[in-house]
């Protein structure tokens, strides 16, 4: 009797909390609704699909008759749907009574749609954590699927990965699926006919089944990919070469969980996927890390040793970056203040999960952080959230802590209007300038940080040949023209009213405890609040014909597109956002965004020199190398003209007219 491979095929579906609508519409076109329409076509051809909350609800919305496919696909058995976190958060990163919430939140949501509770779950980019555990197995779930690569990392060999295996923590269980990484890269980039005759290949070697679940944007939204899976026919002619071959047969992860027993214990390593330990390290640990593992495959040894090579984990990207950390750390914050209300709202709640979603919180081919408009998103609801725990409970006027735990005092000062959070780290210079009728964080910008990947644009454009189509992974594409100049790395963090006297940053403010105000030889800074108003006020002392300057980097949603523009006193617009500025002498600059639906109105007490222009990273994605304006970055100088000189600057915070 010939022995069949069943084949376990999951794909995994998200975007972003916050991503553009005509984006997500796209994915749904080119995507989601050709994959699902191809597959309803096939009842015998069983797989397993996972949509986050987030984007099941929009698409049940706005394409109910397509989603009526997927609900009849689960009705007839065909489909089995996979729970996660609602918002898609990495559940490690998030307090455990989240966790809990979050997996309810979609199992409640998927079993109310279908009437199947689910039992299986998709990780957050597979980020592994012994942690998680305890809250998958209190949701009910009873498996997960992870990456082979976790197990390597233990000592399993690939042709023992055939089927799952048990972990426990603290004494609850749960099932591990180890996904097949060579099916991850074959598919759907491989011809048809190769993938079902290594399908076929598994099942003379005897083993039990062929594990795949990943981005179903890898079926039409990649480069390439909506030609090649649907217009040229791969994805029909894989369905069909799989429900022929008589070595090949489909299968739910449920029913393979029921009809099988564990392969028995393991103990997973902190990781996530081998690409994800390379993306979260800084440079140069990154370069010599990615170096290292060129160097062993063209010697052979790259599969050898590869699970001995691990990189680092998830939560560095936390330490890699401090705006990460920053969001997170205020994430936090709010969490354990919304845990200390007894049932509170469920619009509170829902704000609390759409600001752990994960995507604008790390960075690699697919991760948002350098995105402004998914970290956007996040702070939008991380703002709305505290505006109303605040009405709930107030807090007081003006508080020092240290946040994000770096080792610095944040002094946090509010109004019913707005927030600013200065770091005691000598710039004087605040972190974060929030508006709460705006919901929105003008300090939410991103250094220039060296990427391991820009060490390639030295090299161009790569080409793929041979059959198939190429990765993502495999290919260097261009989106806009870039250059050196470009990627040079910032060497202090983008603030606002950041100072400079005679061209040199000023680094040794000394705070006053408990107030806002900061000194240094010849110069006093004091921040004041008051509604929607801060007002900086510098006393400068025996600095007559020096040159004094601060910086300001605002974070406008229109970054440079149309609805962002510069005003003058007169009405007259200069220019875009986007555009350089320059005003030899004025007292006075607005700055309109009709993304935000607000406006910012600088007022100077002594007239002087403004310099405006764009604040570009560069960054690459599945689609290539780009170019992303981050903030407006606004340099405000005086020559000084007295001895004791007091120059004061406000900013007025109002919605749009």
């Amino acid at each position: 009797m010939t022995h069949a491979v069943t084949l376990l095929l999951g794909v995994h579906a998200h975007q972003p909390v916050g991503n553009f609508p005509e984006v997500i519409e796209d994915a749904h076109q080119r995507c989601y609704r050709p994959f699902l329409e191809t597959l309803h076509a096939y009842p015998d051809f069983r797989f397993a699909v996972h949509f986050s909350g987030w984007l099941l609800d929009w698409l049940r919305e706005r394409h109910p008759a397509d989603m009526a496919l997927l609900a009849d696909m689960v009705k007839r058995g065909q489909v089995e749907l996979f729970s996660s976190g609602d918002t898609e958060p990495v559940l490690a990163a998030i307090p455990h009574r989240d966790r809990v919430g979050q997996l309810k939140t979609l199992n409640d949501k998927l079993t109310g749609w279908t009437d199947v509770t689910p039992t299986g779950a998709w990780l957050t980019e597979r980020v592994w954590e012994s942690s998680v555990v305890p809250a998958l197995a209190e949701t009910g779930i009873r498996y997960v699927t992870v990456d082979d690569y976790h197990f390597f990392c233990t000592g399993k060999a690939a042709d023992e990965l055939d089927s799952f295996f048990s972990t426990e923590e603290d004494g609850t269980r749960l099932d591990l699926f180890p996904i097949s990484e060579a099916l991850r890269y074959r598919l759907p980039f491989s011809p048809a006919h190769e993938v079902i005759a290594y399908l076929e290949s598994l099942a003379d070697r005897n083993q039990a089944a062929a594990i795949y679940f990943d981005d179903i944007e890898k079926f039409g939204i990649w480069p390439e990919t909506y030609d090649w899976v649907y217009n040229r026919g791969w994805l029909k002619a894989l369905i069909e070469g799989v429900l022929a071959s008589p070595k090949i047969r489909t299968g739910t992860y449920a029913d393979f969980h029921a009809n099988n027993v564990t392969r028995g214990i393991v103990y997973l390593p902190t990781t996530s996927y081998s690409e994800m330990n390379e993306w979260t390290l800084p440079m140069p640990a990154a370069g010599i890390y990615s170096s290292f593992l060129a160097t062993e495959k063209a010697a052979g040894r790259g599969d050898l040793h590869r699970p001995f090579l691990r990189g680092g984990i998830w939560r560095n990207f936390l330490t890699r970056y401090p705006e990460a950390n920053w969001m997170h750390k205020r994430m936090q914050c709010l969490s354990a203040r919304l845990g200390e209300i007894a049932n509170p709202p469920q619009a509170l709640v829902d704000e609390l999960y759409r600001a752990q979603a994960n995507d604008a919180y790390w960075h690699g081919l697919f991760g948002g952080l350098y995105l402004p408009h998914l970290r956007r998103a996040v702070w939008n609801n991380i703002i709305a959230l505290e505006a109303e725990l605040d009405a709930l409970h107030v807090r007081p006027a003006i508080a020092s802590v240290d946040l994000d735990f770096d080792g610095k005092t944040e002094t946090i000062a509010h109004t019913t209007a707005l927030q600013v959070i200065i770091r005691n780290d000598g710039l004087a210079a605040a972190h974060e300038l929030s508006s709460y009728p705006l919901k929105h964080n003008f300090g939410d910008t991103l250094r220039r940080y060296h990427e391991h990947y820009h060490d390639k644009l030295a090299h161009g454009p790569s080409e793929h040949h041979g059959e198939g189509i190429a990765s993502a992974h495999d290919i260097v594409r261009f989106k806009h023209p870039i250059s050196t100049e470009d990627i040079v790395p910032d060497a202090l963090p983008r603030t606002l009213w950041q100072d400079k006297l005679d061209g040199a940053t000023l680094g040794d403010y000394v705070q006053a405890e408990g107030s806002l105000s900061f000194a240094r030889p010849h110069i006093t800074k004091t921040y004041t609040l008051e509604d929607s108003t801060v007002a900086i006020t510098w006393q400068l002392n025996g600095l007559a014909g020096h040159r004094f300057e601060t910086t300001l980097n605002l974070a406008m949603p229109s970054c440079d597109g149309f609805l962002g523009r510069y005003m003058l006193a007169d009405g007259s617009i200069p220019s875009g956002f986007g555009l350089p500025l320059h005003l030899p002498a004025a007292t006075t600059l607005s700055l309109d965004d009709g993304v935000l639906g607000g406006r910012l109105m600088l007022q100077t007490s002594l007239a002087g020199e403004i310099h405006g222009q764009p604040h570009q990273t560069v960054s690459q994605s599945e689609a290539g190398f780009e170019k992303i304006m981050q903030a407006v970055e606004l340099r405000l100088g005086w020559t000084i003209p007295d001895n004791c000189q007091t120059l004061q600057l406000q900013l007025n915070i109002e919605p749009r007219p």
